[in-house]
């Protein structure tokens, strides 16, 4: 009898990849997350200044809304992009396709968010931006356990980690200092069309033959999307410590630029960001590396999350008692080393518990649907608690018990040590 064997695109890797693969996908994961902060870190939040007298909304309940909207779109996208990928047979691959297109449409998608007049543009532009750049993320992510072996993903996902950090704040970086909303998103926009173009050019990707293609049904196809926490509880565990410790952070980030402005009365807000923001990646830079690597030698991955959900806890509250330039700077510095942590072995971790070879982009869509719904979540509970509830020493405390929550909870995971 023939043993019949799959693409090479579905077999479990165990070749490791080199530093040129990792260097060239950290430098296209960078560049989609430029794509993202710039607007997120500084552009959005002037938009909305400038947008919101006569829209009948305060600057703080437009931004909610905006960030909020684009983060349902968000939600959908990256699963849907993934799934897609997941089944896409062309001499390219199935991951590069939709990595191209996602760079060059979420960078056009960009320019038309710069050229926005009014807040129904803006949503409208941003939505776009979500939309096209996670075509291209739900790609990048799937890559890796793709070509990955197990035992390399905490290097290669603390590689990604820094490139997600520098990406943050080369983003922040360009909105600054480009002189204007508008030349901010045009810098962001080329940065995230260049930064792919190394990997896509310098590396092929893995095909799948179109024997191996699933036959095509829409039923099958949105049924997919359903993951049981009962059949897969080490993924729902993992889903939803990721999702309250990405919860926490977006609290701390949303509203960063009016805390700075309106509460410490900072003189020069926008660069408070950029400061604060720099000495979040320096730490976060010191860490996510070293921590990946680490979990890779010792082959654990739970004690790296857990504590380094301590961490980013602890930072959080600093901001919470502690509401002076100083203890910004302290908190923003102590968040980057549990941050870094977290995400290079979170990141493992999450590729560690996938269920099928042939779904990974699509798993991987839904697990990054915890980064997303925090968008979504974060701007509901931190407008009502800002405006009404206690104003940002309250808003700082519930992200510091939400994370907390988030950091215990990965113990619940019982199939990755």
């Amino acid at each position: 009898m023939t043993t019949v064997r799959p693409s090479a695109a579905l077999a479990e890797p165990v070749d490791r990849v080199g530093g040129g693969w990792t260097a060239a996908l950290s430098l296209a994961n960078g560049a989609i997350w430029v794509g993202w902060y710039g607007p997120l870190q500084i552009l959005l939040a002037s938009q909305a200044e400038d947008f919101a007298p006569g829209s009948g909304m305060d600057k703080e309940t437009m931004l909610a809304w905006v960030t909020g909207v684009g983060a349902v779109i968000s939600l959908a996208a990256n699963p849907l992009f993934g799934a897609l990928s997941d089944r896409t047979v062309s001499r390219h691959g199935r991951r590069t396709p939709w990595i191209v297109a996602g760079a060059a449409g979420g960078a056009l998608s960009l320019l038309a968010l710069g050229a926005a007049d009014g807040p129904w543009t803006m949503v409208l532009g941003w939505c776009l931006v979500q939309l096209t750049l996670n075509a291209g993320f739900a790609a990048v992510t799937a890559a890796v356990p793709d070509r990955v072996p197990r035992l390399q993903r905490g290097s290669v996902g603390g590689w990604l980690g820094a490139a997600q950090i520098l990406g943050v704040v080369g983003g922040t970086g360009l909105a600054t200092l480009a002189g204007g909303v508008g030349a901010g998103y045009a810098a962001c926009a080329v940065f995230t069309a260049v930064g792919v173009l190394p990997y896509v050019l310098r590396h092929p990707d893995l095909r799948l033959a179109a024997a191996d293609r699933p036959a095509w049904s829409w039923r099958a196809f949105l049924a997919g999307f359903r993951l049981s926490p009962r059949r897969h509880p080490d993924l729902g565990w993992a889903w939803l410590t990721r999702f309250l410790m990405n919860l926490s952070n977006a609290l701390v980030l949303l509203y960063l630029l009016y805390y700075l402005r309106d509460r410490l009365e900072y003189a020069d807000p926008d660069r408070g960001v950029l400061v604060l923001t720099a000495v979040n990646g320096v730490t976060l830079l010191a860490t996510v590396v070293v921590a990946g690597v680490w979990s890779d030698r010792v082959g654990r991955r739970k004690p790296f999350v857990l504590w380094a959900g301590l961490l980013m806890a602890a930072a959080t509250a600093m901001l919470a008692v502690w509401q002076t330039w100083t203890g910004s700077v302290v908190a923003a510095a102590v968040l980057g080393i549990g941050f870094g942590v977290f995400t290079s072995v979170d990141f493992a971790l999450m590729t560690d518990v996938l269920p099928t070879a042939l779904d990974r982009g699509k798993d991987l869509g839904v697990i990054n649907v915890a980064n997303a719904l925090p968008q979504v979540a974060a701007p509901a509970l931190a407008a009502p608690i800002v405006t009404y509830l206690g104003g940002y020493r309250m808003l700082y405390a519930v992200a510091a018990v939400i994370g907390l929550a988030g950091a215990v909870l990965v113990g619940r995971i019982r199939g990755v040590d």
